[in-house]
């Protein structure tokens, strides 16, 4: 979609350009699930956080060169982009419950990439998405 906007015509001034780009890839990035490094100092007291990060490598690169002590761990920040276009839809994304007798809520379907979609409740009759 981007480079689709970079080849629009329509588009009456670099500005206008600017602005629909921005806001396209801030769509994108909301929609990324990202990773956190979480520190803690010695002494067992919180430490300094940072993020986001987009790979654990990336986080782990940036551990080595801040060595401040203390100790540190990765969490994965979930998308809130994922969040709401599973449960309203969003351009080009339709929320996973589509069965119109089912009373749950979209986000309990799988976002895991390898059961994405698959419904997690037993009593559920989305069979489309059950794997």
């Amino acid at each position: 979609m981007v480079k689709a906007l970079l080849e629009d015509p329509s588009f009456e001034s670099a500005d206008q350009m600017a602005k629909a780009l921005i806001k396209e890839i801030a769509e994108v990035l909301q929609m990324r699930d990202w990773i956190a490094l979480v520190h803690t100092w010695s002494d067992g007291s919180r430490g300094l956080n940072w993020a986001p990060f987009g790979n654990a490598a990336e986080a782990e690169a940036f551990a080595k060169k801040v060595s401040i002590g203390g100790s540190g761990r990765l969490v994965k920040l979930h998308s809130p982009g994922v969040m709401l276009a599973n449960v309203g839809g969003k351009k080009g994304w339709k929320g996973y419950c589509q069965h119109p007798d089912c009373g749950h809520a979209p986000f309990t379907h799988s976002a895991a990439s390898a059961a994405r979609g698959a419904c997690q409740i037993p009593t559920c009759p989305c069979d489309r998405f059950r794997k």
